[in-house]
């Protein structure tokens, strides 16, 4: 398994975040790792919703 192609400040501040140390980071898979960004973004955003059409109010129609 190659190591990610990410910054070496990206990898510290990942490592920070996740909790992971640096040397596991470097060699997780990717599809895992996207997965624990997606739970650290949820976690920061306070589990808000990312779809946009769930934010917004719906449109009234004019008649």
């Amino acid at each position: 398994m190659t190591p990610l192609k990410i910054s070496p400040e990206t990898a510290i501040t990942l490592s920070k975040q996740l909790g992971v140390p640096l040397e596991h980071l470097m060699h997780m898979p990717q599809h895992i790792l996207l997965q624990k960004i997606a739970e650290l973004s949820k976690k920061q955003d306070g589990g808000a919703p990312q779809d946009k059409a769930e934010t917004q109010p719906p449109e009234k129609e004019e008649q």
